[in-house]
């Protein structure tokens, strides 16, 4: 009874300040993305221009009415996809950080243990066998000269591959 008696109450200035202040930040961080970031958001027209103009404002009392302008479209939109979106391009979301793990553990597995290959290859069949062993190699043979070019191809290698089996 009591909950309900809540929910029908206006929400407080400072409340609907807060709320607008969110939106506002959530723009921000829309407009710090490149246009490759961008178009994995399902953006209405005006709000991509409006983000695209602010990136390339250089004045900040313009800057400031601009990100405004942003928080005032996104009042329109469901900003929970935006939210979702944006976590995983950031690479916060729970999924990409197991990823990243699992990823670093194999990595770490495949380098100092020969029979983990064969491991690897049965629970990744997508994987391309002879790239995996040339990359493992050349990562092997790099450690001796304290390089890691092919170190991190190794991890997005098989981070792809995870991915691609997820």
């Amino acid at each position: 009874m009591l909950n309900d008696e809540l929910e029908d109450l206006p929400l407080s200035k400072t409340k609907i300040k807060q709320k607008m202040q969110d939106l506002q930040d959530l723009g921000v961080k829309l407009v710090e993305l490149n246009k490759e970031q961008l178009t994995k958001f399902d953006l209405p027209q005006i709000l991509l221009d409006a983000i695209k103009l602010a990136q390339q404002i250089n004045s900040n009392g313009a800057l400031r009415r601009q990100y405004q302008y942003i928080g005032k479209l996104m009042r329109n939109i469901d900003t929970e996809s935006i939210k979702e979106t944006l976590n995983k391009i950031k690479g916060e979301s729970v999924e990409n950080i197991k990823l990243f793990h699992l990823s670093e553990k194999w990595r770490k597995r495949l380098l100092e243990d020969d029979n983990a290959i064969n491991q690897f290859i049965n629970d990744y069949p997508i994987c391309d066998k002879v790239e995996l062993y040339n990359l493992i190699k050349k990562v092997k043979h790099e450690v001796e000269a304290q390089k890691k070019r092919n170190y991190r191809r190794l991890f997005q290698y098989i981070r792809d591959i995870v991915e691609d089996l997820k």
